[in-house]
């Protein structure tokens, strides 16, 4: 069983582990760690067991409260989960029927009658002002 030497608020531990645990235990031990300096900053040298506790209380409380925030979010998921679900299985909506209006032949033609008298118009007018 390999041993690994820590450091928890500028104190070496020596601890045992089971073989290829060893960068597990040394992140959590820095996890630790900087909780442990964030005492010794505050507060000064306080005695092992104490800086220990308050480490471990302190880590405790942040994941209590990711764990809580987790759960809000694992439950805001399932909500949006169910209603995706809801989504993807209510049936399509009716089509929408879209009415294009429609120009009577007999304004078509109309209207080629009108443009045909204004460029016989307007060609009369240019021969006119040529002259």
């Amino acid at each position: 069983m390999p041993e690994v030497d820590i450091t928890i608020g500028g104190r070496t531990f020596e601890v045992a582990c089971q073989e290829g645990e060893q960068h597990f235990l040394q992140s959590a031990a820095k996890l630790l760690d900087d909780e442990a300096r964030v005492l010794t900053s505050q507060i000064g040298r306080i005695p092992e067991a104490r800086m220990l506790l308050m480490a471990g209380l302190m880590l405790a409380d942040k994941s209590a409260g990711m764990e809580d925030r987790m759960r809000e979010l694992e439950s805001k998921l399932a909500e949006q989960t169910a209603e995706l679900d809801t989504l993807k299985n209510a049936p399509a909506p009716a089509p929408v029927k879209v009415e294009v209006p429609v120009v009577p032949q007999s304004v078509k033609e109309s209207l080629a009658e009108f443009s045909a008298r204004a460029e016989a118009l307007a060609n009369a007018v240019e021969e006119k002002a040529a002259k």
